[in-house]
């Protein structure tokens, strides 16, 4: 599965770790590869990639959370013969509980540690807070939002096919996070780590807490400048901020 479904932009052959990394609403592995020049010594960086876009453009967009919840078990499955950090981002943090709670269902092996990163607890449900960009909202609109929040390269911004495409992949997404819910009982038993934005206005005030109750084992919460994708400054070396990757 790899190099098209788990992107790995730098082989690191003397690696004894990975940082996996799942997507949010609108992006693509693409959105994780320049985490590569801050990855700590011995970690190799990995982006899962979805269906429908980037090397699996030709496949068919996933129909709704549990289908792609699954493809994402699978992919993440097919890295971890390296001891492994997960990380989701927005909808990708929901998608990283998921994959590390049906990995543990299914005996593993589990990753060493998850970090969901401006991402509301899964238990709440998918409220009206958490439905942004929405699928009522025009293309201009989605756009706009891309242009704003979303990390959209300046590439694809200037090119009116490359615009279209990822207006449908946006919509995609919406698709499957709007089907998103909490299976009963889910819970994780590995480390779990929670990063939030000081101005984020998505993120609920009692997030922290939340999340502790689906953590089994060890947790904290860290709150970081800046918004949803925090600062440009915190997005670009947000790998230092994970304490799994820190010195064995």
């Amino acid at each position: 599965m790899q190099d098209t479904v788990v992107v790995r932009p730098q082989q690191v052959p003397s690696a004894s770790r990975r940082l996996i990394c799942l997507g949010f609403c609108g992006g693509g592995a693409g959105s994780y590869l320049a985490w590569t020049e801050v990855m700590p010594p011995g970690t190799e960086l990995a982006a899962v990639c979805y269906p429908g876009r980037e090397g699996r453009f030709a496949e068919e967009f996933a129909d709704d959370w549990d289908a792609l919840a699954t493809d994402a078990v699978a992919a993440v499955r097919s890295a971890a013969d390296l001891p492994y950090v997960l990380f989701g981002h927005s909808m990708g943090g929901w998608m990283a509980f998921d994959v590390a709670a049906r990995i543990e269902e299914q005996g593993g092996p589990v990753p060493e540690a998850l970090v969901v990163s401006s991402a509301n607890a899964p238990s709440r449900g998918l409220t009206p807070q958490d439905m942004f960009p929405a699928q009522s909202q025009s293309d201009d609109e989605l756009m706009d939002w891309m242009k704003t929040f979303g990390l959209m390269p300046d590439h694809v911004l200037g090119d009116p096919d490359l615009s279209e495409i990822a207006v449908e992949l946006m919509r995609a997404d919406l698709r499957v996070r709007d089907s998103f819910y909490h299976r009963q009982g889910a819970t994780v038993g590995v480390p779990v780590q929670v990063l939030t934005g000081a101005a984020d206005e998505v993120i609920d005030p009692r997030t922290a807490q939340q999340w502790r109750t689906l953590a089994r084992g060890a947790f904290r919460h860290d709150e970081l400048p800046g918004g949803h994708f925090y600062t440009p400054e915190v997005w670009q070396h947000l790998p230092s901020r994970i304490a799994a990757l820190g010195p064995r």
